[in-house]
């Protein structure tokens, strides 16, 4: 089954940032610019009614704008779960699993890490 060509949706999700109010907003922003910079295959759409990225229609990264006391990432494993030598992801789920962000602090101290989540995920789960 061939796969449906990627849309990139970037403008909905600068639109949907513009009037967006969180109280992690430039912690979102500067998640964003970390994932798109190390998948430079992944794509961006609003999905939940939030920031989310994917590859050839296949979900990896979900914002939950709902969370309010941190950033919350929700990252999903279609294929397999990557490595995370870090521990900067959390839980066990099946399929899925979750990175906080505290400030922009946290989110410097964890860029590397995500850098890595990101590459690994793009050669697993593709």
């Amino acid at each position: 089954m061939k796969s449906k060509p990627a849309v990139n949706q970037k403008e909905k999700v600068d639109a949907l940032m513009a009037q967006l109010e969180h109280p992690f907003k430039a912690e979102i922003e500067e998640v964003r610019t970390i994932i798109l910079a190390a998948g430079k295959e992944l794509y961006e759409r609003v999905k939940w009614n939030a920031p989310s990225f994917f590859y050839n229609e296949v979900d990896f990264a979900a914002f939950n704008l709902h969370q309010q006391s941190f950033l919350q990432l929700i990252l999903l494993f279609p294929k397999v779960i990557v490595s995370d030598p870090a521990g900067i992801m959390e839980g066990d789920w099946k399929d899925r699993r979750q990175m906080k962000f505290y400030s922009m602090d946290d989110v410097t101290q964890k860029k590397k890490a995500l850098e890595k989540i990101v590459k690994e995920w793009i050669k697993s789960n593709v």
